[in-house]
């Protein structure tokens, strides 16, 4: 049994960990009212001449100003969490190949203009086209007094900021936001707030990946933080194959053990064999029980061959075998020195009953489940791309 305290538990959650998860109330982000999509989901068996395999799907479409109708170049349309994306032409037009099938956020963003997405369950051997209207945003210019007293307490919030956003693992030492002057904070009674002007751009050195991470949302105060947004990822280039080995076995330590890890060896029937312990709980108090959990008693047949219902009562207690806590986890913890590290343990609940995910080992609700442990623990500097698979992983 292990033994938490309640100021563990109540340390250990972080409310909306991932980069598109917001779990304090298990709402779903949606297109904004002032921003429209229209969406015409063209299906064809067509064979289609793309680099992606004959068997992905094909996304095209258009990007328009929605007052003028005329196309936008340059706008940026991608896959949510993900390294595919690309940017219209000069017609506003886009041919986005590679997409996996499966549930996917297909996210449309552009300077001036409010971003959009849609939430498709996309198919194999189909093509999709969209057309987006997307409204200008306007821009305000504000007077800017600058004095030394705002700029501290500026740089005192943005400290804060990088701590909670970016992460306190090793990792973080090697991560950094290289444009932070986007960022504006408020602050009031202990609580903090964060917006930015544009996509903050991240740089992980630690995994090798450039971040764009569209911002909608931050908030933090006393033990919850939320966050919500739009990550697309960039694979950097390394300085010689010292700095390509490191990114390699990093990203691998990145997903060992990690949520997507653990949800795609429930859909493969792997849990144990991949180092997974699985337990049920009622309760997070120190001297509840738990009892051992038949993993494959965690799904069921979704509505489509694509997606399976993710299902279970109480608290899943997630225990990784392969790898124990290390110390910066000890740290955040505020664990004595002289205790020996163990497993790394992570807590899932669901928000509102079952959840679907996909083939992918995606929650396809983005406020579908709530985390503690360990999987709150790693934030953006330890997340790979949705599509990142370890060189020996051929599970399906």
């Amino acid at each position: 049994m292990v033994s938490l305290s309640m100021a563990d538990i109540l340390h250990m959650s972080v409310r909306g960990m991932s980069f598109r998860r917001s779990i304090v109330h298990g709402f779903r982000a949606k297109v904004s009212r002032n921003s429209t999509y229209l969406a015409w989901l063209f299906l064809s068996n067509a064979a289609l001449f793309c680099v992606a395999s004959a068997q992905d799907p094909v996304l095209t479409g258009i990007v328009a100003d929605a007052e003028s109708e005329r196309g936008l170049p340059r706008a940026h349309v991608f896959i949510a969490s993900s390294m595919i994306g690309t940017t219209t032409d000069r017609d506003g037009q886009f041919v986005l190949a590679g997409v996996p099938p499966g549930a996917h956020r297909l996210v449309v963003t552009m300077l001036g203009y409010e971003s959009v997405h849609v939430d498709t369950l996309f198919r194999a051997g189909k093509q999709y086209e969209f057309y987006f209207h997307l409204n200008s945003t306007a821009i305000e210019l504000e007077e800017v007094v600058v004095n030394a007293r705002l700029a501290r307490r500026w740089q005192r919030r943005l400290i804060k900021f990088t701590r909670l956003f970016v992460g306190e693992t090793e990792n973080s030492n090697l991560t950094s936001i290289l444009n932070p002057e986007v960022l504006s904070f408020t602050s009031r009674l202990g609580k903090l707030s964060a917006t930015a002007s544009e996509p903050l751009t991240i740089e992980n050195r630690a995994l090798g990946y450039q971040i764009q991470y569209y911002l909608k949302e931050f908030f933090h105060y006393g033990v919850t933080l939320k966050y919500d947004g739009e990550p697309s990822f960039t694979e950097l280039v390394p300085i010689d194959s010292i700095e390509a080995e490191r990114w390699r076995v990093n990203r691998q330590a990145a997903f060992a053990g990690s949520q997507r890890h653990f949800l795609l060896s429930v859909l493969a029937g792997r849990v144990e064999e991949e180092g997974f312990e699985v337990y049920r709980r009622f309760s997070l108090e120190p001297n509840s029980s738990r009892f051992k959990m038949d993993s494959n008693q965690l799904l069921e047949p979704g509505p489509s061959p694509l997606e399976k219902i993710l299902t279970f009562t109480g608290i899943l207690e997630i225990v990784y075998t392969k790898e124990s806590e290390d110390d910066h986890f000890r740290q955040w913890q505020r664990k004595p020195d002289w205790s020996r590290p163990g497993p790394q343990i992570s807590f899932m609940e669901l928000n509102s009953g079952p959840t679907a995910i996909d083939e992918s080992g995606e929650v396809i609700d983005p406020y579908g489940v709530k985390v503690y442990g360990y999987y709150a623990f790693e934030r953006a500097a330890d997340r790979v791309p949705k599509e990142y698979r370890p060189p020996d992983w051929t599970h399906k």
